[in-house]
């Protein structure tokens, strides 16, 4: 997605590459996830693509398919970073500070850390990824707990998007929508307090 909105006209709207997307038929999640998996190797936020879900797929299959696409990517960027390219990422941001105090921070947390880190935009989108792969963090750890705590910022920017847009379309507030977001904002702030305050109570 984010390839088509570089390098398509500045007028072109979401509904036409909805429509290029549900042409491609069973193909179309496939090339949706291959698309942000390639967007995550390549250290490239993921807002505009996962805001594209909501709009492309709807609420349920949106947060299904970032939630697929961001694991997938996330995963790769690590294992590339822990045993394909090693050397070259250690060049990279062994001397970058912010690497340095995720680095820190995992040693002396553990996987209390990836869930902040997921939770709170602590860290450069960039760093994080291939920035764990450099540290002691089990494989699983790290996936597992990606895929958990990303859940909620892809639900409040999926759902969202989904909401604004069904809210533009029907010319009322999908209420439905709306409480899913509000509760998942509010779980989100709980979970990031709680983890803040573990981090306190570590030190």
């Amino acid at each position: 997605m984010l390839v088509l909105f570089r390098i398509a006209s500045p007028g072109i709207r979401l509904e036409n590459i909805r429509e290029w997307v549900h042409g491609l038929g069973f193909l179309g999640p496939l090339v949706f996830i291959a698309i942000y998996v390639a967007a995550v190797i390549a250290a490239l936020p993921g807002a505009v693509i996962t805001i594209a879900a909501g709009v492309i797929f709807g609420s349920f299959a949106g947060v299904v398919l970032v939630s697929i696409a961001s694991t997938i990517g996330a995963s790769l960027a690590f294992i590339i970073a822990r045993y394909l390219a090693r050397d070259f990422i250690v060049q990279k941001f062994s001397n970058h500070e912010t690497f340095k105090k995720l680095d820190h921070m995992s040693r002396r947390h553990g996987v209390i850390i990836v869930a902040i880190a997921r939770l709170i935009p602590i860290f450069p989108f960039n760093i994080i990824n291939y920035g764990f792969g450099l540290t002691s963090v089990p494989i699983s750890t790290y996936v597992f707990w990606s895929w958990l705590c990303m859940l909620p910022g892809t639900v409040l920017y999926v759902v969202g998007t989904d909401a604004v847009v069904s809210g533009i379309s029907n010319g009322k507030a999908p209420w439905l929508l709306i409480l899913i977001v509000l509760a998942t904002a509010v779980l989100l702030l709980i979970s990031a307090r709680i983890a803040r305050s573990r981090i306190r109570n570590d030190k």
